[in-house]
């Protein structure tokens, strides 16, 4: 129940000194505009390092065929091993936790790309329809992934990064449904896509279906590597084993030869990242609420030192009738307001840095530091950790002030 006369005394005690009450506050907004800033500035790293370092899908593992080092069923050291459509289909079928597969061919030689009157060389890969579920960081700005259709009808379309679309199209000009030249032959645009990967190089590749790539530029069907992404549910480092066990057994590949295919297993990387910025993060917390805890104390120290200039009022009210409880609520209460007050303005300015941060970063390429964000639920934590410690401010002085004797307080000069 909301008691008027109590909140008017609490403002009137703050008013007598509130020079004090400032200064004891912004410990307090100090404490909570670091802890925010903190974490706003390891989620900015945490961003950076991902974006710089998990290009895909973060359940996504990579086979890349190479030579075997040790002798198996009669075959040599020294075999090139050389991946077809054939092993896909079996990995497809024989592993169970297999979500998505892809190929991804590319062509080696340093061959213009041509449109108009313009030209230039950029890297163009032959992919399945499902690789653009591995390439989930991709973001198309203008017209549609390539699809099922374009892999079954072997049509002659493709996707262009934006760096290609900037330097083979003017820049009044629409991309989607004109003809780019790869190598002899004319394929039509469908879409342009924004890949940041790689230091924005991803976004200068040229993508076509898989079926026309092997067609025109791979007559032996062999493709240089897959992808696959695990099922939800299922671990990646058991995927990755059940795979590489169909590898062996198809290439009769002696199961202790590790040399004779890279494996990059995303999922591994993204664990070891995350486990190495939740330490960072729990650092953060433990540095912030420390620092969060220094105002707190002084809160107290002053709450304590209120209570001793007010003993004689005090054991007047108690005197006259006022309870423990009654005493205790407003000693409480006024700490809270104290350090909910300043924790609040604390919450904002540091919220409202971090976004002026954001803002000036927008468009600027800041290696391993990208989008410094606080999220909701860390704002919702510093909340709770503010009534927390308000409370926890003022309940030892507010017990203090509760055990005074009326008649040893009435005593007191």
């Amino acid at each position: 129940m909301f008691d008027q006369d109590k909140w008017q005394e609490i403002f009137s005690t703050i008013r007598r000194n509130k020079w004090r009450t400032i200064a004891t506050a912004f410990g307090v907004f100090w404490g909570i505009l670091m802890l925010v800033l903190l974490l706003g500035a390891g989620q900015g790293l945490q961003n950076g390092v991902i974006k710089a370092m998990i290009l895909d899908a973060t359940n996504s593992i990579w086979f890349v065929p190479d030579r075997t080092t040790l002798p198996y069923r009669g075959h040599p050291p020294g075999r090139r091993i050389e991946f077809n459509e054939s092993i896909m289909t079996k990995v497809k079928e024989q592993v169970e936790g297999v979500e998505y597969i892809s190929a991804e061919n590319w062509l080696f030689g340093n061959f213009n790309i041509v449109h108009g009157q313009k030209s230039s060389p950029f890297m163009t890969l032959g992919v399945g329809d499902e690789y653009f579920n591995i390439k989930i960081y991709q973001r198309y700005i203008m017209g549609r992934k390539l699809n099922a259709l374009d892999m079954v009808q072997g049509r002659k379309v493709c996707v262009i990064g934006e760096r290609v679309m900037e330097v083979l199209f003017d820049p009044e000009e629409d991309p989607i449904g004109q003809q780019i030249n790869i190598k002899g032959v004319s394929f039509t645009v469908v879409g342009v896509f924004q890949d940041d990967g790689n230091n924005g190089r991803f976004s200068e590749r040229i993508y076509v279906p898989l079926s026309i790539f092997q067609r025109i530029y791979n007559p032996d069907r062999s493709i240089r590597l897959f992808a696959v992404t695990t099922k939800e549910g299922y671990v990646g480092t058991e995927v990755e084993a059940e795979v590489k066990a169909v590898i062996y057994d198809q290439y009769s590949i002696h199961p202790d030869d590790n040399q004779s295919m890279f494996i990059h297993n995303q999922e591994e990387n993204y664990r070891e990242v995350m486990g190495l910025f939740f330490g960072i993060k729990t650092f953060v917390w433990i540095v912030g609420i420390g620092t969060l805890l220094a105002g707190i104390v002084g809160v107290s120290n002053i709450m304590l030192i209120i209570v001793k200039e007010r003993t004689r009022e005090i054991g007047v009210r108690k005197a006259l009738g006022a309870t423990p409880r009654s005493i205790v609520s407003m000693i409480v209460q006024e700490a809270i307001l104290i350090t909910g007050v300043a924790g609040y303005f604390g919450l904002l300015v540091g919220i409202a840095l971090i976004f002026g941060l954001n803002s000036v970063m927008d468009g600027q390429d800041v290696e391993y530091f990208y989008n410094p964000t606080v999220q909701f639920e860390v704002a919702l934590a510093a909340v709770f950790v503010l009534i927390i410690a308000g409370a926890l401010a003022g309940l030892f002085p507010a017990l203090r002030a509760a055990r005074i004797n009326p008649i040893e307080a009435l005593r007191v000069d």
